[in-house]
C-alpha cells in the first residue's frame, strides 16, 4: 500500500485550481502515483493529464473553471469562437456554451454546456493562453475574429474586430496578420478593416 509521502510532495500543487500530470512529474511525482490517488478519492481528475484536490474549495475565484474542465474533456480541443471572443475581452455576449474546435475528421462526446466545432484547419492561429494557472489550447485573437465573421453573425463580428483595433499595447490586434488570415481562410476583410479604420 502506497504512504501518503508523494501527496505531500505536491503540496505546492493542491493549492492550485488545476495542476497537470507534467508539472507532477517535474517534482518526481509519476503518473501511475496520480491514477491510484484517483481512485482512492483524494484527486479528481478534470481532464486529460489535468487534476485537482477532490476538497479544494477556493472555487468562487476561479473565473474559468467549467471552460478549462470543457476544453480538456475534447480530445485535440482548442477553445474558439464566442468563448475565445469572451476570454479575449471582444464580446459582450456571454457563452451560454463553451465553444470548443476540433478538427474535422475527428469526433467528440457532445454535452449540454458544449459546443464542438468542426475545422479542417486547427494548427492556423492556435496558440495557448494561461487561464487562473492553467494552460489552454485557443485560437489568437486574429483568427478568431476572422472565423466569427465566417461562422457567426456579422454584428459580432464587426464589434470583435472593432474592440480589437481600440485595444492597446499586446491586447490589440495585429493587422497583417488578421490580412494573412482573411487571405488563407478566403475570407474577404478589406471592406470592414476600410470602414473601421479610416
Amino acid at each position: 500500500m502506497r504512504t501518503p509521502t508523494d501527496l505531500h510532495i505536491l503540496a505546492s500543487l493542491l493549492e492550485k485550481p488545476y495542476f497537470t500530470s507534467r508539472e507532477a512529474r517535474d517534482i518526481g511525482v509519476h503518473p501511475a502515483v496520480l491514477d491510484y490517488y484517483v481512485k482512492t478519492g483524494r484527486l479528481k481528475r478534470i481532464g486529460r493529464g489535468v487534476y485537482q484536490k477532490t476538497d479544494y474549495q477556493n472555487l468562487s475565484a476561479f473565473r474559468w473553471k467549467d471552460l478549462i474542465e470543457a476544453v480538456y474533456s475534447v480530445k485535440g480541443g482548442i477553445v474558439c469562437l464566442i468563448s475565445a471572443l469572451a476570454i479575449y475581452d471582444l464580446t459582450e455576449e456571454i457563452p451560454r456554451q463553451h465553444w470548443i474546435a476540433i478538427h474535422h475528421g475527428t469526433s467528440a462526446k457532445i454535452t449540454r454546456n458544449l459546443k464542438v466545432v468542426r475545422y479542417r484547419n486547427t494548427k492556423l492561429g492556435k496558440t495557448e493562453i494561461e487561464l487562473d494557472g492553467i494552460k489552454i489550447p485557443i485560437f489568437d485573437r486574429e483568427r478568431t475574429i476572422i472565423d466569427a465573421f465566417r461562422l457567426l453573425g456579422r454584428e459580432i463580428a464587426i464589434k470583435a474586430l472593432r474592440a480589437g483595433i481600440a485595444k492597446g499595447g499586446k491586447n490589440r490586434i495585429d493587422l497583417v496578420k488578421l490580412q494573412e488570415y482573411a487571405k488563407k481562410l478566403r475570407f474577404n476583410i478589406a471592406p470592414y478593416l476600410l470602414s473601421l479604420t479610416i
